[in-house]
């Protein structure tokens, strides 16, 4: 019971640095260059997965403290979780859809798709350079 009491602590803490970090990142980055389409919201999630990438690496290599517990949980489900922004993704590209914008829409879907999945792939090489 204690680890279970102690995992949640570590979410909880994770997740209110993630949810500020995002509201941060994701409004600097609307307010600098306008919100016609969801740059922030991207940008939060190209880093999210860039930096998911570099911790799972870490962890499956058994490097560094996330190949424990408690900062696992910390960062990843408790930061990362908050951090990045799937829903607001989802209801960023419908609104866009709904206001006949389907080129927009489609292009957030496939630029958040690849971004991501390119960001995943060079945190892990990354960490490849640094271990």
């Amino acid at each position: 019971m204690r680890e279970i009491i102690e995992g949640l602590w570590f979410v909880a803490l994770g997740s209110v640095f993630g949810g500020m970090a995002r509201f941060w990142l994701s409004g600097m980055v609307a307010r600098r260059i306008g919100e016609s389409f969801p740059w922030g919201t991207l940008i939060v999630n190209v880093s999210g997965a860039f930096a998911i990438g570099v911790f799972g690496a870490l962890a499956a290599a058994g490097h560094g403290v996330f190949a424990t517990p408690g900062p696992w949980l910390f960062a990843v489900t408790g930061f990362l979780g908050c951090y990045t922004t799937v829903s607001s993704f989802a209801l960023q590209t419908l609104a866009l859809a709904r206001d006949g914008e389907g080129f927009r829409a489609i292009s957030n879907v496939m630029f958040s798709l690849v971004f991501c999945l390119i960001a995943v792939a060079l945190g892990f090489a990354a960490t490849r350079v640094m271990t």
